[in-house]
């Protein structure tokens, strides 16, 4: 994978992270039901480090 492919793909995971945990914010106003929401944005923090580790190899 190209380094622009890793920033890419990096800018796309964060974008969902944002997206998830202000979601995550809201089910969390109304006493909704979080748990989804948290076990995504764990996934997503192994997905970014992963992206920073092969990020690494480039620089």
């Amino acid at each position: 994978m190209s380094k622009k492919a890793l920033l890419d793909e990096l800018d796309n995971l964060k974008a969902d992270y944002a997206r998830i945990q202000s979601d995550m914010d809201k089910l969390e106003y109304v006493k909704g039901r979080v748990s989804s929401a948290e076990e995504q944005l764990i996934r997503l923090e192994k997905e970014i480090a992963e992206v920073y580790k092969k990020l690494e190899k480039y620089d």
